[in-house]
């Protein structure tokens, strides 16, 4: 049962978000991702990422009480604080996504998340590694793959019962960070439509830095092995949704990659009445824990495996936290729907724009460290977006700040590097 306390603060919200959403600048906004997304950019499009701020939206300001409606809660506030403050290229849609709630089973191994700190919501852990060994990979299992219709579509019935006369609640796709990867505790973080491949990422989870490093060079085979094992989960995985009817198209505000709307014209259209595809989608492949290893070694053991799933699907974005300059003519070779390249702050900029010209999205992720803290670096942030500017300003650019974690109280810095930014770009 719902208490009258919990649907009268949903639907105030509701209200709050449909408004917005109904706004002509969301509009205004929609059209000019789509033109990044389509090559055909106007500006660049900025959109800084609040969701795992410590206090952007503080637990004594949740007022509901059902474990589910308080996630629910949280992820409005968060939305509706942004649409209010931060004043980036933000989008709301006339509706809420609510995924899937899956269930898999384990890999066969127990992949134990352990905090550095003690404390359970930490963002400093780490893992069992349980594959020691090259013949641990024996131990591994096919993972069984479900989904819970009747919860989802009880939560699905709860929200629209609560909401859906002020802001319908769409169904479709799933948050892996939830779903799979356990973080958080109720509902969806807002990651929905994303297809992650994370292949070198559960790599890692299983064996560990070191054995990353050194097995490439040392037993080439194993290596190999795990990649063709979790190429063949994840084309399960893909597939189950396909299969299941589960699937949603990506092309509004779910992520078509780390925080990149998927507004597109090359992809059908979120409001296209018919059953989606895995190639009417968005999908994003990176992988971050490979970085030092050389572009030739990349190219052995890891791009032809996310070359294979990337086949899956319409439109690719690639990468995340790492350098790609120096591999990425090989992944454009072998991923003919790449689209968006994500650009952190440990490539290099000029060479990554002279690659990626005006064929591809310049996808920039300015370095979180500078505006984190206690005393954002103004100086360098300032640096930072003048370096961008004097490499990709005629490229098809978006601008995405992920991965803040602290700033302290003082929400007001967002805004500030958002003004900044756009002065650069005469926006």
């Amino acid at each position: 049962m719902i208490s009258s306390k919990d649907r009268h603060i949903i639907r105030g919200l509701a209200t709050q978000w449909m408004e917005l959403a109904s706004l002509p600048v969301m509009q205004e906004r929609k059209r000019l991702w789509r033109a990044v997304h389509d090559l055909k950019a106007e500006r660049p499009v900025i959109l800084f990422e609040t969701d795992w701020i410590e206090g952007y939206v503080n637990n004594d300001e949740l007022l509901c009480e059902d474990p589910f409606l308080r996630s629910v809660e949280k992820n409005m506030r968060i939305r509706l604080r942004q649409a209010t403050e931060v004043g980036d290229d933000q989008v709301l849609e006339p509706y809420y996504r609510l995924g899937w709630k899956m269930v898999f089973s384990d890999y066969g191994v127990p992949v134990e998340m352990r905090s550095l700190t003690g404390e359970v919501s930490s963002i400093a852990y780490s893992f069992s590694f349980p594959i020691a060994t090259p013949e641990d990979i024996a131990k591994l299992r096919k993972r069984t793959i479900a989904v819970d219709r009747e919860k989802t579509l009880r939560l699905h019935a709860t929200l629209q019962d609560v909401m859906g006369d002020l802001l319908p609640v769409r169904l479709g796709n799933y948050d892996p960070f939830v779903s799979e990867f356990n973080v958080g505790e109720h509902g969806d973080l807002g990651f929905n439509g994303n297809f992650f491949f994370g292949l070198t990422w559960q790599l890692y989870r299983f064996i560990g830095n070191d054995r990353l490093l050194y097995w490439v060079y040392d037993t080439p085979d194993a290596v190999h092995k795990l990649m063709a094992y979790m190429l063949e989960d994840r084309l399960a995985l893909f597939d189950f949704f396909e299969k299941q009817g589960l699937l949603d198209f990506n092309t509004d505000s779910q992520m078509a990659g780390p925080r990149s709307y998927g507004y597109v014209s090359a992809l059908p259209s979120a409001d296209t009445r018919r059953p989606a595809a895995l190639l009417d989608l968005w999908a994003w492949a990176e992988s971050q824990e490979f970085e030092m290893i050389s572009p030739a070694m990349y190219g052995e053991f890891v791009l032809p495996y996310l070359a294979k799933l990337a086949e899956k699907f319409g439109l690719i974005y690639y990468g995340c936290c790492e350098r790609v300059d120096d591999r990425l003519e090989l992944i454009m070779n072998a991923i003919p729907n790449l689209r968006s390249v994500s650009v952190s702050g440990w490539s290099n900029f000029a060479r990554t724009a002279e690659l990626l010209g005006k064929k591809y999205v310049f996808s920039r992720k300015p370095t979180p460290a500078s505006i984190s803290g206690p005393n954002p670096d103004w100086d360098r942030l300032e640096k930072d977006m003048k370096a961008t500017y004097a490499a990709a300003r005629d490229c098809n650019l978006e601008i995405l700040f992920r991965d803040v974690y602290t700033i302290n109280g003082d929400r007001p810095r967002l805004r500030r590097w958002v003004e900044m930014t756009k002065a650069f770009f005469q926006m």
